[in-house]
């Protein structure tokens, strides 16, 4: 198994970052697309194969199996997305949130590429992220009668409760948590980026994204990107149609009241977007700089 040096992970880091930045918009949008709806399939995947393990009544925490052993099953499927968006070439913003910055230190380009490619990139994962909850929604989610009427199934009512979670971040103090949870999961999020690119080998790429990514799902952060689709895809689930046994179950999971696209934005997205920026460009971006920036310079 072939393995690169950290200075190495680096200066190909830095490179990968330029080359980003320098695509055309439409094309950054198409990659953000692309990785939206592969980090939606794990997404997706988590949903269902931790539905019935983690009971939704105990605030998406504990259920038969013990709240541990369901963030497991949760954490060790959700990887899917990252792994298919660093082998096929899609652009993820949380990895660019690093990337195109080391590419700032290294190579001197500027931040406004930096912030070009920020937007565009997150306006292509908001595309595909949604496009693919409304698929999930609208099927696996959901059962449909002769008559045309819908009603969630068991791997919906998940959904809802996942989404539901998602967006109970009210007070300061659940904002402050929010953030926090935002940089944890960009932090091990970018940490598994540098090891995809250490290895040039397939298996080694695959454990290298594979246990970091594990480590974030299994610990509670939060990734804007996945949390795109997890409340998009409760919201469009919820929209459905709950029966009054599924109504009754849905008010009482945390944050309930919040699902809807105005709890999109203020109870979760801003504030974990904000906190991914900072654990992707301070924690991993300029540490790694600061750490390397000698030996980088001695390679050019």
């Amino acid at each position: 198994m072939v393995f690169h040096p950290p200075v190495a992970i680096v200066a190909k880091a830095g490179d990968a970052g330029k080359y980003k930045v320098g695509l055309p918009a439409w094309n950054m949008v198409l990659r953000g697309f692309m990785s939206g709806a592969y980090i939606a399939m794990g997404g997706a995947l988590a949903t269902v194969c931790s539905t019935a393990i983690v009971n939704p009544d105990a605030l998406a925490a504990f259920g038969t199996s013990g709240a541990g052993f369901g963030a497991l099953i949760t954490g060790a499927v959700f990887p899917v997305g990252l792994i298919i968006t660093v082998l096929t070439g899609a652009e993820l913003f949380t990895g660019d949130a690093m990337l195109a910055p080391m590419a700032a230190f290294i190579h001197k380009i500027s931040w406004a590429q930096v912030i070009n490619l920020w937007i565009w990139v997150y306006i292509g994962n908001l595309i595909g992220s949604i496009v693919y909850a409304y698929i999930m929604a609208y099927g696996p989610f959901s059962a449909w009668n002769a008559a045309g009427a819908g009603t969630v199934t068991a791997f919906g009512m998940r959904a809802i409760a996942i989404a539901s979670f998602k967006v109970q971040y009210v007070s300061a103090a659940a904002m402050w948590s929010a953030f926090l949870k935002g940089i944890g999961c960009n932090w091990l999020v970018n940490l598994a980026i540098l090891l995809g690119i250490c290895a040039d080998d397939l298996i080694g790429k695959f454990f290298g994204i594979w246990f970091p990514i594990m480590a974030f799902v299994s610990t509670g952060f939060e990734h804007s990107i996945a949390n795109q689709y997890f409340i998009a895809a409760g919201i469009f689930t919820n929209g459905i149609g709950l029966t009054e046994v599924q109504g009754v179950a849905a008010a009482k999971y945390l944050g309930y009241a919040n699902l809807n696209w105005v709890g999109f934005w203020v109870n979760n997205m801003i504030i974990v977007t904000i906190g991914n920026i900072i654990g992707a460009l301070f924690f991993v971006g300029v540490i790694y700089w600061v750490a390397f920036r000698k030996e980088i310079a001695a390679l050019k």
